[in-house]
């Protein structure tokens, strides 16, 4: 048996638990995509948005200088006027009239219920491999392995088709956003795939049982014959 292997759990558990982290920060926050309209007017006030799985967010920025090769509204982090509101299909009493002309709400809800399905996965993992620490409970490792890879695969589609909707939006000719950008949020989803995928793999290296080194080690840890 090897030795160090409770260490590499609780190493490799550690990093997951980061990935997890970065996974939640993305489902429940607003920053994946940003979007900004036209700049007809300066010294007036422009509308800028940014959404995320569940809410879309609008604010009215007082725009003074504006570079020449600057034609959209923002940055975002400017003063001004902020309203958010839950979109139209998870909430039917909000309104959210800006999402919903733009682009299909079938993209905001496959994000979303894939999302759901990642962060299911993930405290499944995270379950399994608590429980592990119990004596002789190593086999968990396993299932655990498995279920945060699935969480990242699950994320990375996410991560997907929210881009897909947003290109959607921008090529769309009803839309009135001419420019976007992938914001701090995304970012987060994006990370929390690779820390996921990558060491749920490491997990199950690690939980694979260890190859002989020698080609007499199995037989000498063969049970005799009665």
């Amino acid at each position: 048996m090897d030795e160090n292997k409770p260490l590499k759990v609780r190493l490799t558990f550690s990093v997951l638990l980061l990935g997890v982290s970065l996974l939640f920060a993305a489902a429940v926050t607003d920053h994946w995509a940003v979007l900004s309209r036209k700049v007809e007017k300066y010294n007036a006030t422009c509308e800028a948005a940014h959404f995320g799985l569940w809410r879309l967010c609008t604010k009215r920025i007082h725009v003074q200088e504006q570079g020449p090769k600057e034609k959209g509204c923002g940055p975002i982090s400017l003063p001004g006027d902020h309203n958010c509101s839950y979109f139209k299909h998870f909430t039917p009493g909000q309104s959210s009239e800006i999402f919903e002309v733009t682009t299909q709400k079938e993209y905001s809800i496959s994000a979303a219920a894939i999302a759901i399905f990642s962060i299911g996965f993930a405290i499944i993992g995270t379950i399994c491999v608590l429980l592990s620490f119990g004596k002789k409970r190593d086999y968990l490792l396993k299932p655990a392995s498995m279920f945060y890879t699935f969480a990242g695969l699950c994320i990375i589609i996410s991560v997907e088709v929210m881009r897909q909707s947003v290109k959607r939006m921008i090529d769309s000719k009803e839309t009135v956003w001419i420019e976007y950008s992938y914001s701090w949020s995304f970012a987060c989803a994006c990370a929390s795939f690779v820390l996921l995928f990558v060491f749920g793999i490491v997990l199950l290296l690690i939980a694979l049982p260890r190859f002989p080194q020698n080609p007499w080690e199995t037989c000498m840890d063969a049970e005799p014959e009665h």
